[in-house]
Order: structure tokens, then sequence, then C-alpha cells
């Protein structure tokens, strides 16, 4: 688990960090987060109990635990990735645990949207593309720098050309992902047509 948690915040161009592996298909949400965590009354403390079942099992060898994996950010998975139920506990474990980014071979649909909703980015590249990635990982340490406005990842070895719904890339890009900022971006158009319903300015004085 990292030290420190800093969520993210309006406009995201550019996203710089170790890649951390995670080999399997059809990862779902209860290995992401076991449901017993999901009675917390915030997501605070969920990075701490992120994938918290398969490292038990896996006894400190799990990708999560491993010395090398230590501060990574960048989520390399295969494909339907967060399939299961829908619940968001998933993604936020993740980024409490430091994740800034995703890139996989396909995501379950409401998995990829509560990662969007809180500024994680889901990439998808082709399987022999994620096979190349991961394999990299495993004799060395990955860094790449992720570019949103041309969808590019490049490291002193790799390149590759990500794939993320035009829609969400134009949402990372303008801030738009973040609900709470676009809504206190707009707090005097709030404020307008606050003031100009009909029904707030009706005159009471009738009596």
């Amino acid at each position: 688990m990292k030290s420190e948690f800093t969520p993210p915040f309006g406009k995201i161009t550019k996203i710089v960090g170790k890649c951390i592996s995670l080999i399997g298909n059809d990862i779902d949400t209860d290995r992401i987060i076991p449901a017993r965590f999901l009675k917390c009354i915030n997501f605070d403390s969920l990075g701490e109990s992120v994938f918290e079942d398969d490292r038990e099992t896996l006894k400190g060898k799990h990708p999560f635990d491993l010395k090398e994996n230590k501060n990574a950010s960048i989520l390399i998975v295969n494909s339907n990735f967060g399939c299961g139920s829908s619940r968001e506990h998933a993604p936020q474990a993740l980024m409490r645990w430091g994740i800034k980014a995703i890139i996989g071979e396909s995501f379950a649909e409401i998995f990829y949207s509560n990662c969007i909703a809180i500024g994680i980015p889901c990439f998808t590249l082709p399987k022999e593309s994620i096979k190349d990635i991961q394999k990299y990982t495993e004799s060395e340490s990955l860094f790449l720098e992720i570019e949103l406005r041309n969808s590019l990842a490049k490291s002193k070895d790799l390149n590759f050309s990500l794939q993320i719904k035009e829609s969400s890339r134009k949402m990372f890009l303008s801030g738009e992902w973040d609900a709470t900022a676009t809504l206190l971006d707009n707090e005097n158009l709030i404020e307008n047509k606050f003031n100009n319903l009909p029904y707030l300015n009706f005159n009471t004085n009738l009596f």
C-alpha cells in the first residue's frame, strides 16, 4: 500500500509511472476488493485490502506485494478486467493503492465507467502487445510515459499506440471527467439558473 494518497483532479494530459503486471483473464471485482470490505463508510482505507484474498493465497508473491512493484502506478492486465458485480469500490481500491492508469486487452463496461468517473484512464492494446509488456516486466522495471493527446505510450525500449474511447479522452483533456470540479467551475451558471427559476420568483405577497 502507498503511504500517501492524492486523488486526481482537473485536466489529465500525461501519466508517467512504473508498470505493474497482473496476468489473467476475467479478473472480477470480487477479487479486486472482496465483498466483506464493502461495508466501509468511505474509500480511504481500501488500498490496504486490494486483492486481499489473492495476496493471502500467494503468501507475499502476489504482484501487489512484490518489492520491485513498490510505487508502481500503471497496471497492465489482460482481457475482461473488472467483470462481475458493478461495485465502485474496485477502482477506488486500485486508485488508493496508487494506480493512476490501466492498460489491458479489454474491460468490463461498468468497471471502465467507474474508473473514468474517478480519473483513471483505461487504455486497450492487442493481446500480443500486452504479452510483450508483461514479458518485459518479468525481467526489469518498465516506466511508461502516456500522452493523452495522442494516446501514445513510450519508454526507452517500447512504443505503443493506445486505444481509448474518444469521449473519454476528451473528458480527461478538458477535465470534464471530474464532476465536482466541473460543477464548481460553473457556479455562476448554476446561480443564474437558480435565480431565474419562475417558481422561486413567484410573488408570494398575494394576501
